[in-house]
Formats: structure tokens, C-alpha cells, sequence
């Protein structure tokens, strides 16, 4: 295997990575609830995916309560 002569620089580096950025999934309205949530998942609010409920959902705990 071939391994370079000279080190790179801090600089030629980055530039390479420079492209490496973490992108932004797609976000829909979803028409049961009306809230904003990410495309082709089960809605965390309300359970539904396509017009199926498909997990029950539970409401949150207070902070006093216990299980």
C-alpha cells in the first residue's frame, strides 16, 4: 500500500472535510394531531402512522407521581 511523502496540512484537510455536514431530515405536519414530525415515522404524540394506530401512547408523568 502507498503512503504519502509529505504530511498534509491543517488546511488541505479541512477542505476535504468540509463537505462532511449532517443534514437536516425531512418534517411534515401530521394531519391527526396537527404537529410537526419527521416523514415515514410513527407520530410520537398521537401513535398514528397512515391513518392506523399503531402504538398507544401514554400521557407524561407528573414529577410527584410514581409508577
Amino acid at each position: 500500500m502507498a503512503l504519502p511523502k509529505r504530511r498534509f496540512s491543517r488546511g488541505r484537510r479541512d477542505k476535504r472535510r468540509a463537505n462532511w455536514k449532517m443534514r437536516v431530515g425531512q418534517s411534515t405536519t401530521f394531519p391527526q394531531c396537527a404537529r410537526v414530525v419527521q416523514s415515514h415515522r410513527v407520530c410520537p404524540h398521537c401513535g398514528t402512522y397512515r391513518g392506523k394506530q399503531l402504538v398507544t401512547v401514554r400521557p407524561p408523568k407528573k414529577k410527584g407521581e410514581s409508577a
